[in-house]
């Protein structure tokens, strides 16, 4: 009696495999690569999400000190905790007589077009110097004798927001102090440039309190925090379930050829 063998389907060759499915190497590769890419666009998801709760809880921390009463500006005491996290943005007061020999002009774009920052120190009725920035003043202007009447000399009260330094310079070009070119407000920089004596850490925005002759105008600081974390996670995520969508095809795909 003789024995028919049972013959594989055309499309499997002999070692097994359906034909046109991938070798078990191949599929091991996918799979490590594929579960890399879903933990990491997840993972970037989650890390903006966290990001948004921080942002959010850092506006409103730095609105409430905008909107608080003024403190006295921190003294030499105070200066080793000074820190942006716990300090920028806070109403202080300070109270002493300006150095106006002493003012620097630094590059700013602000509301009221191109011009210069005036940064003055100020000494302190407490024995230290802060650096107050006075205000804007445009191009016709960056002369002192122009805004002679914006020149006080006697006891000042300033009042404005508490400003960490700047020290990497500013559009796109570091300061210069040798040749007394200034792109962003470097308090230790300027300090050593102008001979101060013990000068604060950080720098003073002046507020919108007009000065005589209208120049400097202060007031000017933009408080602004960009927020597109939500639109970052959602895009992470979007990507992350197309990446899903793509390695249930291919599952799928694999599965019914092997059938």
């Amino acid at each position: 009696m003789s024995q028919q063998r049972e013959t594989p389907p055309a499309d499997i060759p002999a070692g097994g495999r359906a034909k046109g499915a991938r070798p078990a190497w191949a599929l091991a590769l996918f799979a490590i690569l594929a579960l890399a890419g879903v933990a990491g666009l997840t993972t970037l998801g989650v890390w903006q999400l966290e990001r948004r709760v921080w942002k959010l809880d850092l506006i409103d921390r730095v609105d409430a000190r905008i909107h608080a009463a003024p403190v006295p500006a921190p003294g030499p005491d105070g200066w080793p905790g000074i820190s942006a996290a716990g300090e920028e943005y806070r109403r202080v007061t300070a109270s002493g007589r300006f150095l106006n020999d002493r003012e620097t002009l630094v590059q700013a774009v602000s509301d009221l077009g191109g011009g210069f920052w005036v940064l003055t120190p100020l000494v302190t009725d407490r024995g230290f110097t802060v650096l107050v920035n006075r205000g804007f003043v445009p191009p016709d202007r960056r002369d002192p004798a122009s805004r002679a009447g914006g020149l006080p000399a006697g006891e000042v009260t300033v009042t404005g927001l508490l400003r960490m330094t700047e020290p990497r310079g500013g559009f796109l070009r570091s300061n210069d102090p040798a040749a007394d070119r200034w792109y962003s407000r470097d308090v230790a920089a300027i300090a050593a440039a102008r001979g101060l004596d013990r000068p604060a850490p950080y720098f003073i925005d002046a507020d919108r309190t007009p000065n005589p002759g209208g120049w400097p105008a202060g007031g000017l600081t933009v408080v602004s925090f960009p927020n597109s974390h939500l639109s970052y996670a959602l895009t992470w995520f979007a990507l992350d379930l197309m990446l899903i969508g793509w390695i249930v095809y291919v599952v799928r795909t694999e599965w019914r050829r092997r059938r």
